[in-house]
């Protein structure tokens, strides 16, 4: 057989000297040459491996059918197509291109080109592909990895209809398919089958399934596959506490890795990342406090992603001074490092420093993307920040390449609104390059609710419920904007168009930690076991503010509470159980579902010019922080 000739690049062939005693000691048998080169792929020398490769051609030892898989494999994982062509001459040269394994291998390396093509070619130029598990196996799963689903929905059946055995294998390569919301009923199609089959005793394909209904959002059958998997690992408790973080279930993931632990099985870095986002949906700074601490002690220290998990974990748990030392002392900082930390600063309203440290991060030479101009627009527009943030819209196509997006508009419409230019901001709408969405003309929306300009509030609401006739909020915000302007007839209105199309506002609730437990409370809520004493603190606190209102020469009357005695809302009781409990080292930190009204908003701030803590209020929004009489949104959000 002629010694085919193999192009490599110089740079690899520097390499040859260092593999002199290793290609010494191989005999020039094809079995010692296929375990050193078995050896090498293993480890992912790929380099060495090719060039191994051509002095087992040079020696004159003949490769055979256990010898190309390996090669292949190199091939594919240094993106060197020429090589690839060239190898597979050799395949067909040395009659190995009938053997399973290397077709497999071949149609693998050439998905990894993204020559499906090719691929498919060898699959179909071999009448005994059509007969083997292995080979379809590898299609299957190549035209799924390229997004050709159906490509590979149609190859398992003609699988089945041939009469071609399938495996786990093959599962494991059309499950991932199966991963958006419309292809669910495909997904629970094929579980038929594992269940059928006896496969679902195979931890991977279990794993396999119950990601697919997480990412398609079916949480219960996630949930009760999980329950039923006998013996789990690691794997699949990540599956299920990812997927439940990203389905927002954050309780959920609390419990989980509570059993987790009681399991006896150790969480790793895919856990706490998880967990850690939990914490910061949850505001749960407590258990965040001991992630880190083992974080620290089993070496994960260092990680960037857990890193950023804590940075983003402090800032929505109110601890902006953690949040930063654990940001500035991060060696390598990466562009999620930047869009945490300013997004935090901005969510807090410090919108100065949000700036400060996206001027700083160009300084860097880190390029900004889509993601990181939202978090310093919004940054922006908390603060009042308008032409700063007019500045950075206007950099993002033109300095940056950035095309906007309908998120970016939305938060420039939110930037003009806050600032009175109202006109301006639905002028901008109305010269969006794309159809404007629910956000953009809700931003208008709310807008308008902080300037009180009904007409083009319900030019906006026209226009948003259009686009989310089922947003409550929508509805909600037109029918305080008429109560502003003490248009009953309006409010009148908008409550006959929700009752008439089946909505209900979303309960008001907030809640704070207390001795590892959470405290929830609802509006007007008398169920705590300690109602008695919280509604007694409660009075104390009206006192105190409406001591401010006299103070400030009438805000509002003097013989009027500042929030009214018939709308016990939640923060306000959340606020007086805190305070029977405080001690003089913790800011109150509480957390509410809906956003902050303008009275509660005033009733805080005053109670706060009397009592020596620091509130910290998360609404749907944002942070309010306030102290000695004043909140760090300066009235403005």
């Amino acid at each position: 057989m002629s010694r085919p000739n193999l192009t490599i690049c110089s740079k690899t062939s520097r390499l040859l000297p260092s593999l002199t005693n290793k290609i010494a000691a191989a005999a020039s048998t094809g079995g010692k040459w296929n375990t050193q080169l078995r050896e090498l792929s293993k480890q992912g020398q790929y380099t060495q491996a090719l060039i191994l490769y051509r002095e087992m051609l040079r020696s004159g030892a003949t490769p055979n059918a256990f010898t190309y898989p390996f090669i292949l494999k190199s091939s594919a994982a240094l993106s060197l197509p020429l090589s690839a062509f060239q190898l597979h001459c050799h395949v067909i040269k040395s009659g190995c291109h009938s053997e399973p394994f290397v077709q497999t291998a071949l149609i693998s390396m050439y998905f990894k080109f993204c020559l499906l093509e090719n691929a498919y070619k060898v699959f179909d130029e071999s009448p005994d592909s059509r007969k083997l598990t292995v080979c379809y196996n590898a299609l299957i799963s190549g035209y799924v990895q390229k997004a050709r689903f159906l490509n590979g929905l149609l190859l398992f059946r003609e699988m089945r209809v041939e009469g071609v055995p399938f495996n786990a294998i093959t599962i494991l390569g059309l499950v991932p398919g199966c991963t958006i919301p419309g292809h669910l009923d495909l997904g629970k199609s094929l579980f038929c089958l594992v269940l059928k089959y006896g496969l679902k005793s195979d931890l991977a394909v279990a794993n396999c399934f119950l990601s697919m209904y997480l990412r398609c959002g079916s949480v219960g059958m996630a949930r009760r596959l999980f329950d039923e998997i006998p013996e789990k690992g690691l794997i699949t408790w990540n599956a299920m506490i990812s997927g439940y973080s990203q389905n927002g279930l954050a309780k959920e993931v609390l419990d989980l890795y509570h059993d987790m632990q009681l399991s006896g099985l150790c969480p790793d870095e895919v856990t706490f990342v998880g967990v850690l986002s939990s914490c910061a949906n949850l505001g749960s700074q407590r258990i965040g406090l001991e992630i880190e601490e083992k974080l620290e002690r089993r070496g994960f220290g260092s990680n960037p992603f857990l890193k950023n998990a804590l940075i983003s974990m402090y800032t929505r748990c109110g601890n902006l001074v953690k949040a930063r030392a654990i940001f500035d002392a991060m060696m390598h900082k990466n562009l999620v490092s930047w869009t945490a930390i300013i997004g935090g600063y901005g969510m807090h309203g410090h919108g100065e420093v949000s700036v400060e440290l996206f001027d700083q991060m160009i300084q860097t030479g880190i390029k900004p993307d889509k993601a990181i101009f939202v978090s310093v627009l919004t940054a922006c527009s908390h603060a009042g920040l308008t032409q700063k943030g007019l500045d950075y819209f206007d950099s993002m196509e033109k300095k940056y390449s950035l095309k906007p997006s309908s998120e970016h508009y939305s938060c420039v419409v939110d930037l003009l609104g806050r600032a009175g230019r109202l006109a301006d901001a639905h002028k901008l709408i109305e010269s969006m390059p794309m159809e404007p969405d629910g956000p953009v003309w809700g931003a208008l929306l709310g807008a308008c609710k902080i300037h009180k300009d009904v007409d083009l509030a319900e030019l906006a609401f026209d226009k948003v419920v259009e686009l989310e006739p089922r947003n409550i909020g929508y509805y909600v915000l037109l029918s305080n904007i008429y109560s502003d302007a003490d248009n009953d007839e309006g409010v009148l209105r908008v409550r006959v168009m929700m009752r008439e199309r089946g909505l209900k506002k979303d309960p008001g609730y907030s809640y704070v930690e207390y001795k590892g437990r959470t405290h929830l409370f609802m509006a007007g809520d008398r169920s705590h076991p300690q109602t008695k004493e919280i509604h007694a603190e409660l009075k104390k606190l009206e006192a105190l503010a409406r001591k401010y209102s006299e103070q400030e020469n009438d805000e509002l009357k003097r013989d009027q509470p500042i929030v009214p005695t018939a709308a016990l809302h939640s923060e306000r009781l959340a606020i007086a159980f805190a305070l029977l409990h405080a001690n003089t080292e913790t800011d109150i930190l509480v957390i509410k579902n809906l956003r902050i009204c303008g009275d509660c908003h005033l009733f805080v701030k005053a109670v706060s010019k009397f009592v020596n803590y620091q509130f910290i209020i998360r609404d749907a929004t944002r942070f309010h922080h306030f102290k000695g009489g004043s909140c760090s949104c300066n009235d403005y959000w």
